[in-house]
């Protein structure tokens, strides 16, 4: 890594002392730019012809840029015909609709440039403001309504945690399912961080660390480009199955200032949604107080006295606990960056330090972002160009939150402890003998003791660097070599201090995990126009070299022999070890071609093989195609209405893949320890199989693009369809084989769905109030077509615990969510009480096993994403709002049920009062017959009857996971020029946001169903003990010098 950033560094240096050191005389050029009715044209690009040096216009149309005496400007704008005007003086210019087509360039595959017109697929670019605004600590987030096919799904581990992306369904059955993220031409690791000995599963999951997005700074990405469907990704061969986020990161231009912008967001985080809690039963059971019981089964809270735990006199009275316990969250985000063009060569560098001091006590996250990059031009006639940035981060996370059914999840034990309890009085959590200071007696951990003697922490440390060398033989051919790199270490500790009962003697782990890959590349390019008569093309070709390692080395004790002595030599037993290495390679050939007959009729066909190291010899060659066609009508035809400004048709197909990880073709054995400390040699449960394949996803899309009365309205409509197959799956084996599974290629998941995209310019009023609203709309249908009809297996658990899980089977839907308890009920299908519920005799519900298969209880997909735009402007103010919903889908919560089994819940006392209840349902009368109940039971009774066991009945407890929020609100105020007199100031904006506004309408009683637990699985139908979901109010303060 150390030669890396030397070498980046380096080459950073001779680009600066290579420069023409001859300087061209300079001038300034200002001026304002108009459409044909007078309104300003705000963001378009101004351009000295022949460079990189630039600007943009503002919110009023103007400019003012400093260019070559000499120099030409080459003015762009979506919807605008291309201007070039000699830069001279004060310029007052009018651009010109271009009612037959959009100009709009975007970045695609590879990092090519096109018209955005000119693709026969399905992309969408996100702006940087739309991240920068946002001001989420994770980027991932920001995405969330704003891209047509794209959810977001959130954890539920504190600051920074993972989020999970999703583009167009779950194509694989063990894969990630997740996008290969691109920044700058350099794939990035985006997986969930996990400790070391680390778990997935859903009673007792490891530390969400974050995932790889997380580490990069907003404020560095000038855009986004969603690459959905496997035409659009197919360039990336085996690693495009689930699509490509392509991030472009800023360079230098040219700024009428020093080109410093300071800006600096101050956060205040505060509760958004969190479980409803009953208030008027206190500590007790049967309706009695009871000063040892963990429930708030007691009497009516009415100020009565009672003697406490202590067996001191009190008030019974009721206590907001999760109120108590939780503090106001404070964060601040500083950003620094110097952003200028230096005659041949562009500059952009920048310091970001984010502090985001949670909510949840002694959780914090800090992280340092620098970046610097440099490209400069050669040359008399600019033909050489190179381009090096080195980006580093380091986040320090300290005591990330527990998740699961586990004492250390202090979340889950502040929903369920007696509600008449005052947790403050155990903020001191050590009593005079130096153990954990508490009320019960069980294996509850006092969560104040949890924040200040369970602690852990990670470290992780990651540069992304890139550089490239691009020479222009001639105007039509070029080539370009490139070079990249994604290295990141993380360090992690966890500590256990002496005296709680969940870890009497404590318990301390360490470890580290690197993960490094390395990119080098090559592409030809040649273009022509008028090849043949109005025929021009375009064809690439290139080769990739990728080397992929991970190392994930780890040691744990459970139990200290020299208390508070955290070292691994103090270890009572055995000491757990992790030492894990993985190394893949793919090496891969790939060509582009690409025709354009007169503008209005654009084919292009791609083709990419890859040779993969984890595959055997004589299957590791894949080749994945890929041809799209777009047809744009108002380019053609020249008799359409006036009302009609741009109109485009495309259709494309293509065929990408999901390869083996690594270490999976052959059998091995794996070297541990027994409890002695003894080696051993296990042999691994999986029968693996040399023959196998990489996965196969073959997909095929029609859109149509449309804009009207001169481009103020939009309309994009999509339709896909594409069926994975090959699926790489374990399948059962008869335990007498050896092994409990095999790994073979079958299975088929077919995605189908339609995406539509519209925006409007509703008010456009110069002088007055502009309003430009956009939308989309997506739904997508996930069917699992087979799993394995030749090994008659119908059957694939994707995850779950105890009582729920969710599975795919053969002709439902991926991620169907299935009982393996269910309520009683009469089964005979002749009976009158058919399908009521069968109480036993002191008429209350019993929980039984459910028959062979389960007990369908809904599907964990949504059924359809929403989200609107809406952006005011006025003078120097502007407005903005996003709202934004998820339609259907189905979510179990583990919280729901652990309040009700404790008497906490909001339910368990509607209206304030307990009341007995006859149990509506039937009793066995013998001999087949049935009665209706009328036994009187408490409410007490009745759920602990429908909660008993480990998650009682889950039908209960699986809710609707439609919700619609206000997801984010923005104001903000840009001081006017004039205002500002002589200062060194180019610019000031004041903002204010907030984030998490208002949930208008959802159905799980109080609980986000964005807090899904085990974010790693692609079994996300799960919510279990997660903290309050928060909401954050935010000052952003910046200068622009």
């Amino acid at each position: 890594m150390k030669r890396w950033l030397g070498f980046a560094l380096l080459a950073c240096l001779v680009a600066l002392c290579c420069q023409s050191a001859y300087a061209q005389e300079k001038k300034w050029v200002s001026g304002t730019l108009k459409d044909g009715s007078g309104a300003p044209v705000i963001y378009a690009t101004i351009v000295e012809k022949g460079t990189t040096n630039g600007t943009t216009s503002n919110e009023k149309g103007a400019f003012r840029v400093q260019v070559a005496s000499n120099a030409t400007l080459v003015i762009t704008s979506v919807g605008f015909t291309k201007l070039e005007v000699p830069a001279s003086g004060n310029l007052d210019l009018v651009m010109q609709d271009n009612s037959k087509g959009l100009n709009e360039v975007v970045v695609t595959a590879l990092g090519i440039s096109r018209e955005k017109k000119s693709l026969g697929y399905s992309m969408q670019e996100v702006k940087a403001n739309t991240l920068v605004e946002a001001h989420e600590t994770n980027i991932t987030n920001a995405l969330t309504g704003v891209v047509a096919g794209l959810q977001v799904t959130r954890s539920s581990g504190g600051p920074a945690a993972s989020s999970k992306i999703n583009l167009r369904g779950n194509t694989s059955l063990n894969g990630k399912n997740q996008p290969l993220i691109v920044v700058d031409g350099v794939p990035i690791d985006n997986s969930t961080g996990v400790a070391p000995n680390g778990t997935n599963d859903y009673w007792n999951p490891s530390l969400d660390m974050g995932n790889g997005l997380s580490d990069l700074n907003a404020n560095d990405i000038a855009s986004v480009s969603v690459l959905k469907g496997p035409a659009a990704a197919a360039l990336y061969g085996s690693r495009a199955g689930d699509g490509v986020i392509l991030i472009t990161t800023k360079t230098g231009k040219r700024n009428a200032g020093v080109g410093i912008t300071v800006s600096s967001t101050v956060g205040v985080e505060t509760f958004f949604t969190r479980p409803e809690m009953q208030k008027a039963y206190g500590q007790g059971a049967n309706g009695a107080f009871n000063e040892t019981a963990g429930t708030s089964w007691g009497p009516k809270i009415t100020g009565q006295e009672v003697t406490n735990w202590a067996g001191k006199k009190e008030k019974m009275a009721y206590y907001d606990n999760p109120k108590s316990f939780y503090n106001t969250g404070l964060s601040h985000n500083e950003n620094i960056s110097f952003q200028q063009q230096l005659d041949k060569t562009s500059v952009y560098t920048s310091l970001n330090y984010l502090n985001d001091k949670s909510m949840i006590p002694g959780t914090k996250l800090s992280r340092i972002n620098i970046t610097s990059r440099i490209s400069s031009k050669y040359g008399e006639k600019n033909r050489l160009s190179t381009d090096f940035k080195v980006q580093y981060s380091n986040a320090n996370a300290l005591n990330r939150p527990a998740a699961g059914t586990n004492p250390w999840n202090y979340a889950s034990l502040l929903y369920t402890m007696p509600t008449s309890i005052d947790i403050t009085q155990f903020k001191n959590p050590v009593n005079e003998f130096g153990k954990m200071y508490w009320y019960s007696t069980s294996n509850d951990v006092n969560p104040y003791w949890a924040t200040k003697y369970r602690l852990n922490q990670d470290i992780r440390n990651r540069f992304i660097l890139n550089g490239s060398m691009k020479y222009e033989f001639t105007s039509w051919l070029n080539a370009e070599i490139k070079a990249g790199g994604d290295m990141y270490t993380t360090n992690t500790e966890s500590k256990t201090y002496f005296g709680s009962p969940a870890a009497v003697d404590g318990g301390y782990s360490t470890g580290r995990y690197t993960f490094s890959e390395l990119n080098y590349s090559t592409l030809i390019t040649a273009k022509k126009d008028n090849l043949i008569g109005k025929l021009s093309g375009n064809i690439s070709v290139g080769g990739n070299l990728m080397k992929q390692k991970t190392s994930n080395v780890g040691f744990g004790t459970g139990a200290l022999v020299v208390r508070d002595l955290f070292a691994i030599d103090n270890s009572k037993g055995a000491i757990s070890r992790t030492d894990l290495i993985t190394e893949q390679r793919i090496n891969s050939l790939y060509g582009t071609a690409g025709l354009n007959w007169d503008g209005y009729l654009f084919l292009d066909v791609t083709g990419r093989n890859d040779w993969s190291s984890t595959l055997s010899p004589e299957n590791r060659s894949f080749f994945y195609p890929s041809v799209s066609l777009s047809y744009l009508l108002t380019e053609h035809i020249k008799s359409l209405p006036s009302w009609l400004s741009y109109g485009k048709l495309r259709a494309s197909y293509a065929a990408v893949g999901n390869s083996l990880p690594p270490y999976q073709l052959y059998n091995y054995f794996t070297i541990g320890n027994d409890p002695n400390g003894h080696t051993t040699a296990s042999r691994n449960k999986n029968y693996y199989n040399k023959d196998v394949r990489s996965e196969l996803i073959k997909s095929h899309e029609f859109g149509a693009e449309f804009r009207f009365a001169d481009n103020r309205f939009g309309l994009d409509f999509t339709y896909y369809k594409s069926n994975a197959t090959r699926q790489l799956i374990d399948l059962p084996l008869d335990p007498a084989a050896g092994y409990s599974t095999r790994k073979i290629n079958a299975g088929n998941i077919q995605n189908s769905g339609i995406e539509i995209m519209a925006d409007a310019r509703i008010l456009n009023n110069t002088k007055g109030l502009m309003w430009n609203i956009s939308g989309n709309f997506s739904m997508n249908r996930n069917k699992i077509i087979d799993i394995s009809t030749a090994e008659n297996v119908n059957n694939y658990a994707l995850g779950g615990f105890d009582a729920v899980s969710v599975v795919a089977r053969t002709g439902s839907l991926y991620g169907d969510i299935y009982a393996n308890r269910i309520l009683q009920r009469v089964t005979d299908v002749n009976s009158e009480f058919y399908g009521q519920l069968l109480l036993n005799a002191d008429g209350l519900p019993v929980v039984v096993d459910a028959p062979t298969g389960g007990l369908f209880l809904g599907n964990q997909g949504a059924k359809a994403l929403v989200g609107v735009t809406n952006t005011f402007s006025y003078k120097n103010f502007s407005l903005g709002f996003l709202v934004d919903a998820r339609i259907g889908g189905k979510i179990f919560s583990t919280t729901q049920l652990m309040m009700q089994k404790a008497g906490t819940a909001a339910i368990t006392a509607p209206g304030g009062e307990r009341n007995d209840l006859v149990v509506p349902g039937v009793v066995d009368l013998g001999n087949g017959k049935y009665g209706a109940n009328n036994k009187s039971v408490t409410t007490q009774q009745y759920w602990n009857a429908m909660t008993a066991g480990n998650l009682g009945a889950p039908e209960i407890n699986l809710y609707d996971a439609t919700s619609v929020r206000l997801r984010n609100v923005q104001l903000n105020y840009n001081l006017p020029k004039s205002a500002l007199g002589r200062l060194p100031v180019q610019a000031v904006k004041v903002g204010l946001s907030c984030n998490n506004v208002w949930m208008i309408s959802s159905h799980v009683r109080g609980l986000d169903p964005e807090s899904v637990f085990a974010i790693g699985s692609n079994a996300t139908g799960f919510e279990n003990g997660a903290p309050p979901t928060t909401r954050t109010f935010l000052l952003n303060l910046s200068l622009s010098f």
